[in-house]
């Protein structure tokens, strides 16, 4: 009887983690849990984030994308100069060194969606296509969380934890 209690509590887990993160594989490239912010009505740009992680030996690049949502995908870094917050756009993309993991994150890297054609709410999946300058293409979806939000799985998840797709 224990073990059948224990059995289905960590079948409950497995599906319940599954369903809090997801990721996506494209040849040595790992895409961990693409998100984004859900968005106040009116706005025209909505912001993507996600980890990259490069498993390969050579480099590898995020060279651009797309969205069911907007018509223009830009890849940028904000960082802070002197107190005053910058943002720009990342032109040639951004790279991947092998071994690493790249965060796209609030206050770093990120995808700007620019041009929405209407509001992202809260559990809303935003379909987006990734280009990779070696790897190819990948669709993914990008799980929109509260405005201002971070989601809690998402600081947690790695490759092992991730249904890969």
């Amino acid at each position: 009887m224990k073990f059948r209690i224990l059995a289905s509590a960590l079948v409950l887990a497995c599906i319940a983690t599954g369903a809090l993160a997801h990721g996506y594989k494209l040849g040595s490239l790992v895409i961990g849990h693409p998100w984004s912010r859900a968005t106040p009505k009116g706005a025209t740009i909505a912001t993507g984030y996600m980890k990259l992680t490069n498993t390969g030996t050579t480099p590898d690049r995020l060279i651009s994308g797309s969205s069911d949502v907007a018509p223009k995908f830009e890849i940028h870094e904000m960082s802070m100069d002197g107190g005053v917050m910058k943002m720009r756009e990342l032109k040639d993309g951004l790279e991947i060194a092998p071994g690493a993991t790249v965060e796209l994150k609030p206050g770093s890297y990120h995808v700007m969606l620019v041009g929405l054609t209407h509001p992202l709410a809260k559990g809303d999946r935003v379909k987006g296509t990734l280009t990779f300058e070696k790897a190819g293409k990948v669709d993914v979806e990008f799980v929109v969380e509260d405005i201002g939000g971070m989601p809690k799985e998402h600081m947690h998840t790695d490759g092992d934890k991730m249904n890969m797709k």
